[in-house]
């Protein structure tokens, strides 16, 4: 394991700072969500810390990081993505501009650590910390390093994982420490068992129906939305199952309006959102979902057994090596996006709903690791940066094995 970084104290006789994190967080759920958690982890530390974001005007955290109550600030990045084609030799230099715009904002800011949480909006931070010569720290959330982490990772000494597996995909020599997921809201601190009848009937699931919830991430996800259609159709006349299907706000009249066509609103309900995922996790009996690291390290804590569904366009098939912290460990399936058709997946879920024990097995061959902590245990790492003396954090089960 790394040793702890030495701390970055106030020189005596100055007066102590208030703590100052600056997050870089932006694009998709995947990573501002886990930034809200290390944000408001680092509050419940120090009520008096100032926490400002970092994104683009591109993605998600225009609305979310505001909607949460956080300053965002946005620089000019583009993607690290090959499909720019010969726009990628414009890579270096907008990252350079991003780069000095994070640095002035770092210094308004009187920042003590810059965090990037992956994703290209965050690599700008760590290069804006390097100039300002701050300490910086990144968190890869997938299993396989994105391409701005893997940048990041050549420039700050400071990686936490969520998975332990991601250490084999880093850069020769680089240390890393498995921190976990850090999660939002009641889902890190959820009790399944406890809340499951109150869940079941605020989703209005019928004592013995079995429940499967279809999640495809923020925005849904076309493929398992029209797998659900489908399967909806052919389970009409059923009494024993029922549907909740996630489809996005794009998506959703149409999707209700197939759904009634075909007669499978009888045993499916399409949401644009769900809000309450501590509720959707704790009713469902199986989840159909996408593989983002955020639903993976859920799934690991609630125990909910899943059918995963990767996305084959993610970067580095990183959703493929997410699902498989699943079903290695036999608490999921993984099934090619190719095959999520309402006949493969009628074949796969039938047996499963029919058997209780093998849902049970399931369920219990879920690792929860340290996801449910890891918003405190990215927070204290950042404390440590700072120069703040935090409690000795014990060490998880996944941290002893990564020893």
């Amino acid at each position: 394991m790394p040793q702890p970084e030495p701390p970055h104290a106030a020189p005596p006789g100055l007066p102590h700072r208030p703590l100052s994190v600056v997050i870089g967080a932006g694009g998709t759920g995947g990573h501002i969500y886990p930034g809200l958690a290390l944000a408001d982890a680092l509050r419940r530390a120090d009520p008096a810390a100032d926490i400002t974001f970092v994104g683009t005007e591109r993605g998600l955290e225009t609305r979310l990081i505001p909607e949460a109550g956080y300053p965002l600030h946005t620089v000019d990045m583009i993607p690290f993505d090959p499909a720019l084609g010969a726009r990628r030799y414009l890579l270096p230099a907008a990252l350079m501009r991003s780069g000095a715009q994070v640095r002035t904002i770092l210094r308004r800011q009187s920042a003590q650590v810059a965090v990037g949480m992956g994703g290209y909006p965050s690599a700008p931070v760590i290069v804006g910390a390097r100039l300002a010569g701050l300490p910086s720290l990144i968190h890869e959330s997938n299993a396989v390093p994105g391409r701005a982490n893997r940048f990041a990772a050549r420039i700050t000494p400071h990686i936490a994982l969520a998975f332990d597996r991601t250490r084999e995909h880093l850069p020769a020599g680089a240390e890393a420490e498995t921190v976990g997921m850090p999660l939002v809201g009641p889902v890190a601190e959820l009790d399944r068992e406890a809340l499951r009848p109150a869940a079941r009937r605020e989703l209005g699931v019928p004592d013995g129906v079995r429940l499967i919830v279809f999640n495809g991430g923020s925005l849904g996800a076309r493929r398992l939305t029209d797998a659900a259609v489908d399967l909806a159709s052919r389970w009409q006349g059923r009494t024993d199952v029922r549907l909740l299907v996630k489809t996005g706000p794009e998506a959703l009249p149409a999707v209700r309006a197939r759904l009634a066509e075909a007669g499978g609103d009888r045993v499916a309900r399409a949401v644009a959102y769900l809000d309450r995922m501590d509720l959707a996790y704790a009713a469902a009996d199986l989840m159909v979902c996408r593989a983002g690291s955020a639903t993976v390290a859920e799934l690991a804590v609630t125990g909910v057994p899943a059918v995963l569904v990767p996305y084959p366009h993610a970067p580095g098939d990183h959703q493929t090596h997410n699902a498989r912290v699943l079903s290695d460990a036999g608490a999921g399936l993984l099934l090619p996006d190719a095959e999520a058709t309402a006949d493969r997946l009628a074949a796969l879920t039938e047996p499963l709903l029919a058997d209780p024990s093998r849902l049970a097995a399931m369920t219990a061959a879920a690792r929860p690791g340290p996801h449910a902590r890891a918003a405190d245990l990215l927070a204290a790492r950042v404390l440590r940066l700072a120069g703040r003396a935090t409690p000795a954090s014990p060490r998880t089960d996944e941290q002893e094995h990564s020893s």
